[in-house]
Formats: structure tokens, sequence, C-alpha cells
């Protein structure tokens, strides 16, 4: 499966720890990318400063769905399904 032009989801729901040129702290889930285009296209895509969390994500139909509508809702699931439990929510029996 071959990214789909324009989408950005992968952009936009997951949350990424690493640096990014413009977001030194990283980027929260459900936050535009700052090197995203008007037209959802990477600005740095190719390119050593490209954090290799974003390089190393490949498109498939579980990630993708069938449109951008979609991929932004199975990828913000998966955000939610991974985010780490805060400390203070944990009970030790």
């Amino acid at each position: 499966m071959a990214c789909r032009a324009g989408c950005a989801a992968c952009c936009i729901a997951p949350s990424i720890s690493s640096p990014i040129p413009g977001m030194a702290a990283g980027k929260p889930a459900g936050v535009r990318c700052v090197q995203l285009t008007t037209d959802n296209r990477c600005r740095i895509f190719g390119r050593p400063e490209r954090p290799r969390v974003c390089a190393s994500l490949q498109p498939s139909p579980d990630m993708c769905g069938h449109d951008a509508g979609e991929a932004l809702e199975l990828l913000s699931g998966m955000e939610q399904a991974t985010r780490p439990v805060p400390r203070s929510h944990i009970v030790v029996a």
C-alpha cells in the first residue's frame, strides 16, 4: 500500500516524543505537525531531520483505512489504546 497523498493523518493523530524542527518537545496527539504544508505534505520528508518514528511508519489498511477521515479515526484509536497510564491512576493491591 502506498501513502495517500494529502492525507496527513499520521502527522496529526499520534503523539511524537522525538524533537521535530519547530517542535523541540515533540508533538502532542491530535495536533498538526508544524512541518505540514497547507496541502498536507511533509516539508521534511526524506530529510535527515525528520524523526525516525515518522520515517518508520509504513502505510497499511489497518492504519490508513479507505480515506483520510478513516485513517484519522483509526490512528486516533491506536493512540488512545497505547497511551501510557499516568502513575496517579495505577492501583496497587
